[in-house]
């Protein structure tokens, strides 16, 4: 039996602490901040409750799969159910569409939306997504990456190799594919599931939307924070130790191999393995010797940081008229504005954002007749821009209400209160640097498919969360976990 330790309580570390419980190891987690979830947050006031981080579940088998192994079913302790329009977009010139759940009814509602021809090139296109999908689901996500040769070894052939096409970007591909400037529009917002720029992303992310249409999009009752509460509890059933306020100041390593964690208030946990949940970036320049982080540093150096993201918690008196939409998009007339204002080289809050709403229609997130707005723009990183800076998070916020009353959702009149999480609380709550959602972004082939590895640069280290191999979301640190357990084994 492996003393293990696991640095950081959120999804991907409680992921890994269960897998590794029900292996028999003896498990630890320590966590800075004072509960479980990471960036799955919830808040709850005068009767509302919202998520403040993810907001849809996709691919919930990764998570069926994660309480089979560790426990009791999944559907016995959550109440999984689909999310049908997963979105509703609204466009620039006023056109409005309904993305359904049922991956068949696709191109239906964009013939209805955009033409018959439209819905073709969309199909055809996921077709090919469904294609690359085949190629990387399997042995690029839910395998550990030991480097761009191990990608090449993976591909089956070159004809495989020329499909994934690392060098061509997703702006590319929409261009190339699509005759509709909207259907461009609506498959750059893919870019974002990774916090990236989609004239750098690499076209193979069209998995993205083919992973949310043919897997569906899913909420969890109550909101999805009580994903992470059963995680939790499954992590206390196994005999996982759970220690909050606990921030872990270093990793005592040499060349040889992991032996333990320092506490900030002096106290040394000894362990045989050590698993980082936190940012990759501050794990390598933080918490490990520098001898043993050196390579692992010059390569996040090279990376671009994901975007990080404003939000407003809107409690809102009454019901919005019209059909109720879990979630919406508000496009703007420039999405390129909001990229070169996040990415560019003076990083600056987006003038004229894409607005996502979720309004859950769920009685238990808000009084019976009102509801609970979760609405987010995208948003350059605390440190380019200071959003501690006085008066500048409730200007943005009044602004961003203005954009939403511009689109045709004025609720100003109705918001009872208002809570603002601008990126520097992010850096604050999560650890994250900069407030950064998702570590580095997939700007470019390098950083999209070879994220920082699983297993560390010392034996007994290992790696897990948003900013390691495979990436961001609920489902893939989740998958993290399973490659990461699996390289270590049973006790």
């Amino acid at each position: 039996m492996a003393g293990v330790v696991v640095v950081g309580a959120g999804m991907g570390g409680l992921a890994a602490a269960a897998r590794l419980a029900a292996l028999g190891h003896r498990v630890t987690v320590v966590e800075q901040g004072d509960t479980h979830g990471g960036k799955l947050g919830t808040l709850r006031r005068d009767g509302y409750t919202f998520d403040t981080g993810p907001s849809l579940l996709t691919m919930p088998q990764v998570y069926r799969d994660l309480f089979a192994a560790t426990g009791a079913p999944l559907d016995t302790v959550v109440d999984v159910v689909p999310v049908d329009p997963v979105c509703h977009y609204r466009f620039a010139d006023g056109t409005e569409v309904d993305l359904p759940h049922a991956e068949e009814d696709v191109p239906a509602a964009l013939a209805a939306a955009f033409g018959e021809r439209s819905a073709a090139q969309w199909r055809r296109v996921m077709a090919d997504a469904a294609h690359l999908w085949g190629l990387v689901g399997e042995s690029v996500l839910q395998r550990p990456l030991g480097g761009l040769g191990d990608l090449v070894r993976r591909s089956a052939n070159p004809r495989d190799l020329a499909a994934i096409a690392p060098w061509r970007t997703l702006r590319a591909l929409g261009r190339a594919r699509f005759d509709d400037p909207r259907l461009r529009v609506l498959l750059d917002r893919y870019a974002t599931y990774s916090g990236s720029d989609p004239r750098r992303i690499p076209a193979v992310l069209s998995v993205v939307p083919y992973v949310e249409q043919h897997f569906g999009g899913w909420y969890v009752r109550g909101g999805l924070r009580v994903l992470g509460d059963a995680l939790a509890d499954r992590c206390r059933e196994l005999g996982v130790r759970l220690r909050f306020n606990a921030p872990v100041t270093g990793i005592d390593a040499t060349p040889t191999g992991v032996s333990g964690v320092r506490l900030g208030d002096g106290e040394r946990i000894a362990a045989d393995v050590v698993v980082s949940d936190v940012d990759a970036e501050v794990l390598y320049r933080d918490l490990l010797p520098a001898r043993s982080a050196r390579r692992p540093r010059r390569a996040l150096r090279r990376a671009v940081p994901s975007l990080s993201g404003f939000v407003l918690l809107l409690a809102l008196r009454g019901r919005t008229p019209g059909p109720r939409h879990h979630h919406r998009v508000l496009f703007p007339a420039d999405y390129d504005a909001e990229f070169d204002a996040i990415f560019g080289r003076a990083p600056r809050p987006v003038p004229d954002p894409a607005v996502y709403v979720c309004s859950p229609d769920d009685p238990a997130v808000a009084p019976e007749g009102d509801e609970a707005w979760f609405v987010l723009v995208n948003a350059p990183r605390q440190g380019p821009v200071d959003w501690r800076a006085p008066g500048l998070a409730d200007d943005y916020a009044d602004r961003v209400l203005r954009v939403l009353a511009e689109r045709g959702l004025d609720v100003r009149d109705r918001v009872r209160w208002r809570e603002v999480r601008t990126p520097a609380d992010w850096e604050r709550d999560t650890g994250s640097v900069g407030g950064s959602i998702y570590g580095t972004s997939s700007n470019g082939p390098r950083a999209a498919l070879l994220r920082p590895r699983n297993r560390g640069p010392v034996p007994g280290l290992f790696l897990v969360g948003g900013s390691a191999h495979p990436g961001g979301g609920l489902p893939l640190v989740a998958l993290s976990a399973a490659i990461v357990a699996g390289l270590i084994g049973p006790a």
